[in-house]
């Protein structure tokens, strides 16, 4: 598969411009976050508690990681998905050894 072209996009968050590069494929999904961003960091700016914009920033980027991290399912328990497993290759073994009786 051919690399995809890098491409530099201007985008403006909070008034600031900044030149963007990302490859072609993806420039859709980082208008989508750049629109997002700013979006929050807008809302953040309006509630007239945080000032001054990296402050705004560092505050719209803990939000968005808590949000993130909050709707990811928690991770698996590599003991107990252990277990679970080897019981099921019990079951399916015993199922296993049934159907060779059969034959």
């Amino acid at each position: 598969m051919p690399n995809p072209r890098n491409i530099s996009l201007d985008v403006a968050i909070m008034g600031r411009e900044f030149r963007i590069a990302c490859p072609e494929d993806e420039k859709e999904g980082l208008l989508q976050a750049v629109s997002f961003l700013d979006r929050k960091m807008r809302e953040i700016r309006e509630t007239g508690k945080v000032i001054g914009l990296e402050r705004i920033a560092i505050m719209a980027a803990l939000n968005i990681t808590h949000d993130y991290l909050s709707a990811r399912p928690p991770a698996a328990d590599d003991g107990a998905a252990r277990a679970k497993l080897e019981h099921l290759n019990k079951l399916l073994d015993a199922a296993l050894a049934q159907q060779d009786n059969l034959f």
